[in-house]
């Protein structure tokens, strides 16, 4: 008779980490970086650019915020905003890009824009945004860098040609299940501000968190996913419940990065954010969701990541 090998256990300050993984996808990613007149005109262009990408499934892309820029960051010298956008598929990425440019960028009062990857293939920025200048629109080129000056109401809207698309990962994530909502909410909180830090990701989701966690498919034909029910405290008495005794709220952060080494990391630091909060303030337990296996090409195992931690 052969012996099962246990389930190992890993805890930090209290708090049980699932000895389970997160399962990534292959994105294609581009940064771009938005300056303006002053950081309030700058965010609300880069806000407005990532609004409405929480998840591919239905927005098309996923997109964030990545960092506030100062003016000697930035190829303009004013004040601005680096934003990431992640798509599946090269063609879809394309089309938000020059979507979002037109609509979210070009519109807002002293915008400009620029190209935040200099590598991987040449994608539009502003190559056919040009032709909204309708004839007055004149170019520039510096280097081997081309820039189009867009007359606008309020001045002239500079934005350069292309910027780079390159590969990068999608779909990383970890569950927080706590004693209640609200510390549920406190980990998370404490975790984003944690990520925040870190260059190349973004948490798509509104303040990086996403209380809907979901499941692939659906008794329902008409839908392709649908809520996470063994995560789901209100019904763990009549399904198949992964929630243990005594939790009662579950929120989930989901990270896209440009390499899978950025999103390993994010996850280490978020995921350690909640462990310091710890059992004391009722983080019982992490985990993270995955689908076998079977479907992203990018594991993320937990145990891996916080092993060293304690």
């Amino acid at each position: 008779m052969s012996e099962t090998t246990p389930a190992r256990e890993l805890v930090i300050n209290g708090t049980a980490i699932d000895d389970t993984f997160a399962e990534g996808f292959g994105m294609r990613g581009t940064r771009i970086l938005i300056t303006a007149q002053n950081h309030r005109w700058a965010w609300n262009a880069a806000n407005a650019m990532t609004g409405f990408a929480t998840s591919v499934i239905a927005c098309g892309v996923e997109a964030g915020i990545e960092r506030e820029l100062s003016p000697d960051e930035t190829p303009d010298g004013r004040p601005g905003y680096s934003v990431l956008l992640f798509a599946a598929a090269s063609a879809v990425l394309i089309k938000q890009v020059e979507t979002r440019m037109g609509q979210c960028v070009l519109t807002s009062p002293t915008s400009a824009a620029f190209s935040g990857i200099d590598g991987g293939d040449r994608i539009n920025l502003g190559k056919n945004l040009r032709f909204f200048g309708d004839g007055f629109q004149q170019s520039k080129k510096i280097g081997s860098k081309r820039y189009w000056r867009i007359p606008v109401m309020d001045g002239e809207f500079l934005v350069e040609e292309t910027t780079g698309m390159v590969r990068a990962v999608g779909g990383g994530n970890f569950l927080v299940l706590a004693d209640s909502q609200p510390q549920a909410l406190a980990a998370c909180e404490a975790a984003i501000d944690a990520m925040k830090q870190l260059p190349n990701i973004v948490m798509p989701f509104p303040g990086g968190v996403v209380r809907s966690g979901s499941k692939v498919g659906s008794k329902y034909k008409a839908l392709m996913a649908s809520t996470n029910d063994a995560f789901c405290p209100t019904i763990r008495g009549i399904t198949r419940s992964e929630i243990s005794p005594g939790i009662e709220s579950v929120m989930e952060i989901v990270i896209d990065g440009l390499t899978e080494a950025d999103v390993r990391e994010a996850t280490r630091v978020g995921v350690q954010a909640c462990c310091d909060i710890g059992a004391a303030g009722g983080i019982r337990r992490i985990s993270a969701g995955n689908y076998g296996g079977k479907l992203g090409q990018f594991q993320f195992h937990l145990h891996d990541i916080m092993g060293g931690a304690k």
